[in-house]
């Protein structure tokens, strides 16, 4: 079989489904249901084209994602076949399982909607490849990156999803301790463990301007670096700066859009904001002549000191209102899908890149 990045990605969207179906998994029990009412139930009398979307949309990347693996690395297997009963007994699985949860509903046209959204995702996966487009990946995979970049693709291919979540600075993923205590407290409320908490000395202070600039900066910088140390011409790079920059624009703006709406779509860029990509721009530019080893070290550098200065932050008031809106009502699928890309995203960088450097030590101390 031969490797893709496809593989990966299917199983963490998988994942991610799985969670945003039965999310908040709480107050597990049987409500003596027949577990095919749902089934044969009539359609439903209220619903939105928002629900139609979400439910459409969800499901077509994995069923493109299932079809690009299953073509890549098993090809005498009837892939559309495969992805699209592969998706639709998950999607079964689900709703079912939310037979057993108050607070979600299942419903038959979820199902059938998400089989359809696989359908075409893995219905697009197969034109694709018929007409050649996916060769044409893979030649230009070979053209321009490393043999062993599969782990980094996979990783700046979620970045954008991860901006989706509303991060308390601008391209600032990451920041989760604060919440984490919180969590912590509920979980060990009327226990004697709840006097560790707060697990810090300090209590968190606002994130200064200057501290603002770097985070967004270093925001930009790292998945550019990325990047850098996986491609292999400075041409080639100059394009994936181009492009980054841009998704990191775009994708940010949309979640301003999705949040506040969309008068309020480029709201987020006040002068701090405009400095540091200001700053990241000037700094990409010799980066981009940087070998692939001290990349990544200095990747990993910017990685720890962003995380230190957001999880030494505390988060606004009105950062905290912004993310009850996405935890609550319709983007609660959205907020499935993507808060953990947001919060874990930088922390599954600083093990790739761990691990990328402690690999390279064997070979020089041989030497």
């Amino acid at each position: 079989m031969q490797k893709t990045a496809a593989w990966p990605l299917a199983g963490i969207y998988a994942a991610l489904i799985v969670y945003a179906s039965l999310y908040p998994f709480e107050n597990w029990r049987s409500q003596g249901v027949d577990w095919t009412a749902f089934l044969l139930a009539p359609w439903p009398r209220y619903w939105t084209g928002f629900d139609v979307l979400a439910n459409v949309l969800g499901y077509a990347p994995l069923g493109f994602i299932g079809v690009l693996a299953l073509r890549r690395s098993a090809r005498h297997l009837p892939a559309v076949t495969i992805t699209v009963m592969a998706g639709s007994l998950l999607s079964l699985a689900l709703e079912s399982l939310q037979l057993f949860l108050p607070a979600r509903v299942p419903s038959n046209v979820d199902w059938e909607l998400n089989t359809l959204g696989t359908l075409m995702g893995a219905s697009l996966a197969w034109t694709l490849e018929r007409f050649g487009f996916l060769d044409r990946w893979s030649r230009f995979r070979a053209n321009w990156f490393h043999s062993d970049a599969r782990g980094a693709l996979v990783l700046l291919a979620l970045w954008p999803v991860a901006l989706l979540f509303p991060a308390p600075v601008p391209l600032g993923l990451g920041q989760i301790l604060e919440r984490t205590e919180d969590a912590l407290a509920l979980w060990l409320q009327d226990t004697p463990w709840l006097d560790w908490l707060p697990v810090r000395e300090v209590e968190l202070q606002p994130l200064l301007p200057v501290y603002e600039v770097l985070c967004v900066s270093l925001g930009q910088l790292l998945p550019c670096m990325l990047a850098f140390s996986l491609i292999r011409y400075v041409h080639q790079k100059a394009i994936a700066w181009a492009l980054l920059v841009a998704a990191g624009l775009a994708f940010t703006a949309l979640s301003a859009a999705l949040t506040y709406g969309p008068a309020h779509a480029w709201g987020w860029v006040n002068p701090p904001v405009q400095l540091g990509l200001a700053l990241a721009a000037l700094l990409a530019l010799p980066l981009m002549w940087v070998r692939e080893k001290p990349l990544q070290v200095l990747a990993l550098v910017g990685l720890v000191l962003q995380l230190t200065m957001l999880n030494n932050a505390s988060a606004s008031a009105y950062f905290a209102l912004t993310l009850q809106n996405w935890e609550q009502g319709q983007f609660i699928r959205f907020h499935g899908l993507i808060q953990w890309m947001g919060w874990l995203w930088p922390f599954v960088l600083l093990v790739y890149l761990m691990r990328r450097l402690s690999s390279s030590l064997p070979s020089k101390m041989s030497e």
